[in-house]
């Protein structure tokens, strides 16, 4: 059985298995749609947390941008996971128990203001749809490989299986959607790296393979280390980038984590307010199943490119020749990407060999020149693909790399759903229900929800075509917007009673605004490419980058809200009776401790 059809078949089962589930648990009710009728199990809703919370970013790119930077890039790893554990102590029980479907109406309530909540609502769609521009961009790429379509048949696939499964599911149907979808990527996840492990280390755990020895000898990650270096490359182990910006950078994963409207929906569908809890608990406990793994990932398929590009033992044994890239089997994986545009390499001095090197590298240079090379010639190699292509470039077998192809998929997927569902409530909720007509029936609410997420859905796709990163600086973008504008709104609304209605709109517009202009400068006005001022090559603010700004907007958040605040109406008593309520262990006035 070739490829292709083993592709198909795990790809086709695992779609069959979503929408199976879908229809199974299809939304009849307003509460189903929003919040799966507050019935989900805490063991439940802590894995679909988990596939909803790890997104393409996580499964597809993260490693493959951990490989190709090192250390600099387990900010990802550090902001992520921090984030969720500031998300489950500071967050989500508070919010579970206000007792609401929606991040925009606790804000529109706590806050006595519907102008409060239509801010939240557009703060929401903001970083909800930047978010799923990053899963569009993994649905593209896992389907232009696997599948063998180009990038547009592959998200117009993609977007009619979410469309399948979330208009008519609801959070119902995305809730135990999202519990398949978690068993299918923590399983396509986990077999590669374990089988990649026992190559490189003999270690069938990949966390500790990370810091084992090589057959050789020699500890995998100084084994690593000293052949970037000889290539010319930063120390795969070693801190290089600018301190201020990893700091801020961590930052903002983190808040905007703690701010992610999909992800604190999730919280409202538990039965009870200790139940949010333990959900946020069991969810760390399956985002660490993937996350311990990642760095071994991205170091192990580091250290097997660069011996595949090098065969002979480095520089002095000479690098592979394009004889065996287009005969060897082993090679084959670089053909099929090349397929994709997401691979590509160029023989630039005709000497029958692909040098892999970084040109940048003064040191390097005159090597090269001694050498006879005359630049880089793997001149692409698109960091989303690596954890796609890893099981080919081990040589592990046909139904390895049939699982990672399902995996990827569930993994942009899962988040895509979880993200258009928030959306949608937003929109059908907040906004026409909460705004425009409060008079709506249960059924035309549903019916508007349901066209919310279509349309939602159509834009998403159409924005996916032209991504302004790869999958996980996309996400991270999306990050800095919650972080600077929902997160400091969910904050002040739990833990003070001084900021008022002004104070929270001016907040979340000023911080929402500010960063905003700030990734549009040096991304592109509406991420139209070439609109751009400047790029996180060379920031506007010294060192601080596109994707750590959020971190400062929350602050300009902060500071403007409680200025304002101070400056104009006190918050009404019945107000702070309500923020005390909330935050009191046992339930007093509107708050619900059930």
């Amino acid at each position: 059985m070739d490829q292709f059809t083993i592709n198909l078949l795990f790809v086709g089962a695992s779609f069959a298995l979503y929408i199976g589930i879908a229809i199974w648990a299809r939304a009849g009710s307003t509460s189903e749609f929003y919040a799966a009728g507050r019935g989900v199990h805490p063991v439940t809703n802590g894995m679909a947390t988990a596939a909803d919370w790890m997104s393409a970013a996580s499964f597809i790119s993260m490693a493959g941008l951990i490989a190709f930077t090192g250390y600099d890039n387990s900010t990802f790893l550090m902001g992520w996971t921090g984030g969720y554990v500031l998300l489950a102590l500071l967050l989500a029980p508070y919010l579970r128990k206000f007792g609401k479907f929606t991040v925009s109406e606790f804000i529109g309530d706590r806050f006595y203001s519907q102008t409060a909540r239509i801010v939240a609502v557009i703060c929401l769609i903001v970083a909800s749809v930047t978010y799923v521009i990053g899963q569009m961009t993994g649905v593209g790429v896992a389907f232009g490989r696997f599948l063998e379509v180009s990038n547009t048949s592959g998200l117009l696939i993609g977007a009619c299986v979410v469309f399948a499964y979330a208009v008519f599911g609801g959070m119902k149907g995305v809730t135990y959607t999202q519990v398949a979808q978690y068993c299918v990527l923590i399983t396509a996840y986990t077999i590669p790296a374990i089988f990649i492990s026992l190559q490189l280390t003999g270690t069938p755990v990949p966390a500790l393979g990370l810091f084992g020895d090589t057959a050789s000898g020699e500890p995998l990650l100084t084994k690593l280390d000293a052949i970037v270096t000889e290539l010319g490359f930063n120390e795969y182990t070693a801190h290089h980038s600018n301190t201020l910006n990893m700091v801020l950078f961590t930052l903002s994963l983190m808040i905007g984590t703690a701010g992610l409207p999909h992800v604190i929906m999730r919280f409202f569908t538990v039965p009870k307010v200790s139940d949010a809890r333990w959900s946020a608990g069991w969810t760390l406990v399956f985002i660490a199943l993937l996350y311990l793994t990642a760095p071994a990932v991205g170091a192990m398929a580091r250290l097997n490119i660069t011996d595949m590009m090098w065969p002979n033992g480095g520089i002095e044994g000479g690098a592979v020749s394009v004889e065996a890239i287009d005969t060897d089997p082993r090679y084959d994986w670089m053909a099929t990407w090349q397929k994709t545009g997401l691979l590509d390499w160029e023989d630039k001095n005709g000497d029958g060999k692909i040098q892999y090197y970084n040109d940048a590298n003064a040191d390097l240079q005159a090597i090269a020149e001694e050498k006879g090379w005359v630049g880089n010639e793997l001149t692409k190699f698109n960091r989303d693909i690596l954890v796609l292509a890893n099981p080919e470039i081990a040589n592990l077998p046909g139904w390895v790399i049939g699982l990672v192809a399902a995996g990827g998929l569930a993994a942009a997927l899962s988040t895509a759903a979880g993200l258009l569902l928030a959306i949608s409530s937003a929109v059908s909720h907040d906004l026409i229900k909460g705004a425009i007509n409060p008079q709506i029936s249960e059924k035309g609410e549903l019916l508007s929800a349901r066209i919310a997420m279509a349309v939602a859905i159509a834009v998403a796709t159409w924005l996916g075509l032209n991504p302004p990163g790869f999958a996980a600086q996309t996400v991270a973008l999306a990050f800095g917007l919650a972080a600077a504008s929902i997160f400091p709104a969910l904050m002040m609304g739990i833990f003070s009673t001084r900021i008022n209605n002004t104070g929270a709109v001016a907040g979340m517009l000023a911080g929402l605004v500010v960063t905003l202009i700030y990734i549009f400068l040096h991304k592109g006005w509406l991420f139209i490419p070439g609109t751009n001022s400047f790029t996180d090559a060379d920031p506007l603010l010294g060192p601080i980058k596109s994707t750590s700004f959020g971190a400062i907007g929350a602050m300009v958040n902060f500071a403007v809200a409680y200025f304002v605040a101070g400056a104009t109406k006190e918050t009404p008593q019945e107000i702070k009776d309500l923020v005390e309520s909330v935050r009191i262990p046992r339930g007093a006035g509107a708050a619900q401790n059930k």
